[in-house]
């Protein structure tokens, strides 16, 4: 069955296996220009790449002029540098082996600013024996928890003096290079704009009280780094932030949902055909899992065409629908279904199929969904 009124159906859909994950360059290119527009330009983006983990991606961004990225792990840190970055931040403290793979991916492409985040004294002291005889310093970003509770210090009396000594130890120390502040408000999903607003401000108002603090304390803060995809039309009011949205590149179904205010559209879609019809009023699909991310309640896709179907099971392979459609479709039938959330989605991808004019054609590797390249 096709459904008609489908803008992500494409014309070859007997080539496609399912589950695939589909990727439409048209609609990343029109989020990259909302991008932009909403920061006022290229150099204040730090787009995150841990949505789509994709060079291809990472190099459609560059050809908008974006120099400046944000990474989770240091396979992501080397597939962008690798991409042509000019500039990678690492924002995931790096501890164990990775505080020499960082140190090893600046030895591989030095022509890269590379950049950490630490909210520990050991790390520092760590990264300053990595790299004391580095030709160029490491940027290290102190980390704040505003709110998150994930990573980080909270800002605070009660942690301003720990705080100020990390920072000048940074600041004196050979191979580090004090960069500013990076506080990431995650945990911000206000679904209306105004409270999600006033929530954004409440959260960096402790942020922006230790940045006075700081510059007081005669301690310069270079860059303040702010924000993820649903606060980032606010942070981007404020010329004094640099920017980090990840998701507004592919979009999702939950941020469709929640940031409804925001200008950003779907711009990858899960593939997937009905392999079974157990019962009347259910449809059974081949998007279990393994193809679309559990992290969150179910429904954690959106098919189109089923909005109103009920989703009853869901397991490893198997994703069941209980709708009176169900008549409606017939075994083999293919599916189109936007992901609750895109970028643990991407991660279960080895390859993504590409949509241009309509069809399928082209494929690209999701490289940095390993944890390792070569370094």
């Amino acid at each position: 069955m096709i459904m008609p009124a489908n803008p992500f159906q494409v014309a070859n859909e007997a080539e496609i296996p399912s589950p695939s994950l589909l990727v439409y360059p048209d609609r990343i290119f029109r989020n990259l220009e909302r991008m932009l527009q909403i920061a006022g330009g290229p150099d204040r983006l730090r787009p995150h790449v841990k949505t789509h983990k994709l060079p291809e991606l990472v190099g459609m961004q560059i050809s908008q002029g974006i120099q400046k990225f944000k990474c989770a792990t240091i396979a992501e840190c080397e597939m962008t540098a690798g991409s042509g970055a000019s500039d990678v931040l690492l924002a995931h403290q790096p501890t164990g082996p990775n505080a020499a793979r960082l140190r090893f991916l600046a030895e591989r492409f030095p022509r890269v600013t590379w950049g950490t985040v630490v909210d520990d004294a050991g790390v520092v002291d760590i990264l300053t024996a990595l790299f004391a005889e580095a030709p160029e310093p490491l940027q290290v970003y102190l980390d704040l928890d505003c709110g998150m509770h994930r990573s980080g210090i909270a800002p605070g009396a009660e942690a301003e003096a720990f705080c100020k000594t990390l920072c000048k130890k940074i600041d004196s120390a050979p191979g580090l290079e004090f960069a500013g502040l990076h506080a990431y408000d995650g945990h911000n999903h206000e679904p209306d704009p105004e409270q999600r607003a006033a929530q954004c401000e409440a959260d960096f108002a402790p942020v922006l009280a230790f940045q006075k603090e700081l510059q007081a304390a005669g301690i310069a803060v270079p860059n303040l780094l702010a924000g993820g995809s649903p606060t980032f039309s606010i942070h981007a009011q404020h010329a004094d932030r640099e920017c980090s949205p990840g998701t507004t590149v592919l979009w999702d179904a939950g941020y469709s949902r929640d940031c409804a205010d925001l200008p950003f559209e779907p711009a990858a879609v899960l593939f997937t055909r009905v392999i079974s019809k157990p019962g009347d009023d259910r449809l059974c699909f081949d998007l279990g899992h393994k193809a679309v991310a559990a992290d969150k309640p179910l429904p954690r896709a959106r098919l189109l065409g089923l909005e109103d179907a009920a989703h009853v099971v869901h397991s490893e392979e198997h994703l069941v629908l209980e709708t009176s459609a169900a008549k409606n479709w017939a075994v083999g039938d293919c599916a189109y279904a936007i992901p609750e959330h895109i970028c643990p989605t991407v991660a279960l991808h080895d390859e993504v199929w590409v949509v241009v004019d309509g069809a399928v054609g082209a494929r690209w590797e999701v490289s940095a969904r390993r944890r390792r390249l070569t370094i």
